[in-house]
């Protein structure tokens, strides 16, 4: 096995999946390398350039479906992938003890706060985007802690999270003025980061430590991975089930739901979205992307685990689609650069609103990052910022 890939955002066992030439045999396919976890990150990464750069999803249509489906969605698999992460640094089935233990999590920290610093000067661009990656790196320290549990210990704290965070959010609304993102250009401190920003971590963190609880599993058994497949279908159903039928149900809460709607601000696709609807209680039963309700983040997390098997067993059962997915795992094989390229071309291309735009933007800039990270991929294992972030982490080495 080749040692792992240094990135601060989720990667795979083993250096770029695009290198395959004189690979020695794992006798399991994807044992080794997770190839579908580099696929799954280019998705992502393609997800969230068209929630900023893409066409509205209003606009109806294959287009307009495909742009409402990356809502929130996107983000969230990004998230879940985020606990691939800390586990795959930290020891992805068994966790790392001892000195060697006390160096990945150094690995961390330090990557930790490289993302918050990277997020911040981002966010200082003022583009009309919410970086993720401040919010990303707090996410690393606050689930740092649970790294040494297994797979249900991790499930249910998960769940006990996406149960009590949202309900705590909505009741500390008043206290911290309301849940409004963030103006452009201002950059994120610990209240933004916790509680009002675009990626709260009171109610982003059960993703992460979902992508753990998911990591700990045995991904090449076929079994497990059917299982993860039947967990992320109830999720989902549960999830967008659960608030159709409640909104429903609930006298008055349609109502309420659709009128904070049609209040400014509110389509989810707004960067000065306020997440939860308005302040009526009813918000706490939608399932629209960024709500942060309980209901949402159930079925969030329910697409990113059927995504996250999908693409691990397509990429182990289908050879040849592996090799015509290159492109995209290439992306995804240095997704933090991939991240940053966009943020930085809608700074420099001047973009005064970047959740609208044509179709033509949003294929310039999938076309122009898969060719980028493509031919950068035959020449490097790593992207550029996954180089310099793993040369910054070498100094965890020094602990004994």
């Amino acid at each position: 096995m080749t040692p792992p890939t240094d990135s601060p955002l989720p990667t795979t066992d083993a250096a770029s999946p695009v290198r395959e030439r004189g690979e020695p045999s794992t006798g399991a396919p994807g044992v080794g390398r997770l190839i579908g976890l580099d696929l799954a990150r280019g998705l992502a990464v393609f997800g969230m350039y068209a929630v900023h750069v893409g066409p509205a999803p209003g606009q109806g249509g294959v287009i307009g479906f495909l742009m409402e489906l990356a809502q929130g969605r996107s983000s969230a698999l990004f998230a879940v992938l985020a606990g691939f992460a800390v586990a795959l640094i930290t020891g992805r089935r068994t966790p790392k003890t001892g000195p060697a233990g006390r160096q990945a999590v150094a690995k961390v920290i330090i990557r930790a706060v490289i993302l918050m610093a990277l997020g911040t000067a981002l966010t200082l661009t003022g583009t009309p985007v919410v970086p993720i990656l401040a919010f990303y790196g707090l996410f690393f320290l606050l689930v740092l802690p649970l790294y040494r549990l297994g797979t249900k210990p991790l499930a249910l704290i998960a769940v006990g999270w996406a149960l009590v965070g949202p309900q705590l959010l909505y009741a500390l609304k008043p206290v911290f003025g309301g849940r409004v993102f963030l103006s452009y250009g201002q950059a994120d401190g610990p209240v933004s980061l916790f509680f009002t920003g675009g990626y709260p971590a009171l109610t982003w963190v059960p993703f992460v430590i979902a992508g753990m609880a998911v990591a700990r599993c045995d991904l090449a058994a076929t079994a497990v991975r059917i299982r993860l497949a039947l967990t992320g279908v109830a999720l989902a159903v549960t999830g967008y089930g659960g608030s159709w039928l409640a909104l429903r149900l609930v006298p008055g809460a349609a109502e309420a739901v659709r009128k904070a709607e049609e209040g400014p601000g509110m389509s989810s696709v707004s960067p000065d979205s306020i997440g939860i609807f308005g302040d009526t209680p009813a918000g706490m039963l939608a399932s629209a992307p960024h709500s942060e309700a309980t209901l949402s983040i159930v079925a969030a997390t329910g697409v990113a685990v059927l995504v996250i098997t999908a693409c691990l067993a397509a990429m182990d059962a289908f050879p040849r689609l592996r090799r015509l997915a290159r492109p995209v795992i290439a992306v995804g094989s240095m997704s933090l650069t991939a991240y940053v390229y966009h943020i930085v071309a809608i700074w420099l291309l001047d973009t005064e609103e970047a959740t609208v735009q044509p179709l033509y933007v949003l294929l310039g800039f999938i076309a122009s990052v898969t060719v980028l990270a493509t031919v950068w991929s035959r020449f490097f294992r790593r992207g550029p910022l996954e180089w310099l972030m793993g040369r910054a982490t070498r100094i965890a080495r020094r602990i004994r």
